[in-house]
Parts: C-alpha cells; structure tokens; sequence
C-alpha cells in the first residue's frame, strides 16, 4: 500500500456540527475502504488565497492515509460529488516526505536502513 496525504477545503458556513459529520463522512469512506489513517490535522477556518463560489474562507482539513489507488480514486470522486467540498489535493508521499512528516509531529528518526534520517540545518 502507497502512503498518501489529502487536504481539503470545505465550505466554512456550515455549523461545527456539520463540518464534523462531513469530515467522519471522508474517514469512514476511507475505513471502509480499509485504508489505514496514519495522521489528521484540523486546520480550521483559513482565509483563501481567491474566492471560491463567493465564499473567502475556508475550513481546512488534512488526512494521512495508508491505501491502495482505488481507495484514492473513489475519495477523491466522493470529493467530487460533495457541493461542500471546495477543493481537494492528493499526494502520495515517498520516503523522504514520510520522514519528514514523522519529524514534523516530533516523532523519533526512522531508524530502519531503508529509511531516510533527515538532519538538521547547521
């Protein structure tokens, strides 16, 4: 299974309650879909760099996921299909983009052979 990350923008007029129902919405395609979520990160209301359907803001949210590219391309079609949904990107991620993620949450170097150990700027 490939790692990847997706972000997404949703419509920020909807409550707190349904922006968490739209969110569980995206996981559970993904659980289903039995795809492994490694990382999320709720990014909240930001503004955009242009408006989108008339709208200056966005609530951001970002998913880590382990999956195959069916799981992908059913979520991203699902995306597609939300009016909510303001845009969406999908990355997978190599092994450097890994590691680097993992030293970002603070996590431990990658200690196997295969995997990178980023080092610190002098």
């Amino acid at each position: 299974m490939t790692q990847y990350e997706t972000i997404f923008i949703i419509n920020p007029v909807l409550s707190g309650d349904e922006t968490k129902k739209l969110i569980a919405k995206f996981k559970g395609l993904l659980k289903k879909e039995k795809a492994e979520i490694i990382h999320e990160e709720d990014w909240g209301l930001r503004q955009l760099a242009y408006e989108i359907k008339g709208k200056g803001n966005g609530y951001y949210y970002l998913i880590e996921y382990k999956a195959g590219n069916e799981v992908v391309k059913n979520l991203e079609v699902e995306f597609g299909r939300d009016e909510n949904i303001f845009r969406h990107l999908t990355v997978s991620l190599d092994k450097n983009a890994i590691a680097f993620n993992v030293k970002q949450r603070g996590g431990a170097k990658a200690t196997k052979k295969d995997e990178p150990v980023l080092e610190e700027a002098k």
